[in-house]
């Protein structure tokens, strides 16, 4: 911060210290107290400011990353925004692999922060060629001067969140903590968080948010790769189909899946009560709340942080756009009115 006048020199000093804010209605008839550590608090509206900040800062102080060149990642939308933030401040190219299964609203975010964006199919293996991973990976070996930040196998991943959510999680409740709630997908945010508390308390429990049609919760629960597991899902940057090593398994407690339809209605249901407008894996987070709930997993005396990873004005074509519900069967008798909120005055 500029020393003679209370301004910030530019928006990356602003990545971290995010608000742990309490949650009233939402969980009104648990047993416990309930906080959401919400990452869109971030410049960049999301968790992965911290991960892109921290990683382009160690490749430079490493030598890895010199001026003039490009930085190259496969994302679903988030840490692509983050890395392109990163990049126009510090004057890199920036080439993202997108997943197709990424909005079309993060997809315009990237585009207008300047990075160049390759849409790739979502539901083809890791290893298909024009998978995001492998086409990123390919850009790289191709484009002299590139640096591939490769968040689902970077230790840094997991660093960044040891360094600052985990320290900032600790201090906001005091140590009090006895839950986190938090989503896995390359699982970095999870195990820099978990790795962190453990090592306060290892009675806090840790639990990921996965998918279904995601691997996770299967290789947490057996250390094998089961292929059969997959298939499509909606939730972005939530689960995966193969086993980034920026997910410390020993870390975590628990995995607990969760449903595209109930995350999306529970989205949605974070903004009415709350007046949080987070995203789609925020109400897959939540959903996983409710369930440990009424599973009894809470006492009077729990401590529970749930991580809200981004902002909703990310899934306005998604979870937020009642067309796209409607479209996914989202819909039912039960939920019907929810769509009933406007009307055209001629």
């Amino acid at each position: 911060m500029n020393r003679d006048l209370n301004v910030y020199d530019n928006v990356l000093q602003l990545v971290g210290n995010t608000p742990l804010i309490k949650l009233n209605k939402i969980t009104n008839n648990f047993e416990g107290s309930y906080f959401a550590k919400v990452e869109a608090f971030n410049p960049g509206h999301s968790s992965k400011d911290r991960i892109a900040l921290h990683i382009i800062e160690e490749a430079e102080r490493t030598g890895i990353l010199k001026p003039g060149d490009t930085i190259i990642e496969t994302t679903s939308g988030n840490t692509g925004f983050s890395i392109a933030m990163v990049s126009v401040i510090k004057g890199y190219d920036c080439i993202l692999a997108v997943s197709s299964k990424s909005s079309p609203d993060k997809i315009d975010a990237l585009k207008a922060m300047g990075a160049k964006v390759y849409v790739c199919p979502a539901h083809v293996s890791a290893d298909d060629p024009r998978s995001y991973y492998s086409v990123a990976k390919r850009l790289h070996e191709e484009m002299k001067g590139s640096v591939y930040i490769n968040q689902y196998f970077n230790e840094l991943n997991i660093d960044a969140h040891f360094n600052t959510t985990g320290p900032e999680i600790w201090e906001q409740t005091e140590g009090k903590i006895t839950h986190l709630i938090a989503c896995s997908g390359t699982g970095g945010t999870i195990s820099g968080v978990a790795r962190f508390l453990k090592e306060k308390n290892k009675d806090i429990k840790i639990v990921g948010i996965d998918a279904y049609g995601s691997v996770l919760q299967k290789y947490h629960q057996t250390r094998e790769f089961d292929s059969s597991e997959i298939y499509p899902y909606r939730i972005e940057g939530l689960g995966k189909n193969l086993i980034p090593s920026a997910t410390d398994f020993d870390a975590i407690d628990h995995f607990e899946k969760v449903t595209d339809e109930e995350s999306a209605h529970s989205a949605r249901e974070i903004a009415v009560s709350e007046g949080l407008f987070v995203g789609y894996t925020s109400g897959a987070a939540i959903q996983g709340l409710k369930q440990l709930e009424a599973q009894g997993e809470f006492t009077k005396n729990s401590c529970v942080v749930v991580v809200f990873p981004d902002h909703g004005s990310r899934y306005m074509s998604k979870v937020f756009s009642d067309k796209w519900m409607h479209e996914q069967g989202f819909f039912d008798s039960q939920n019907e009115e929810a769509v009933a909120t406007i009307e055209y005055i001629k």
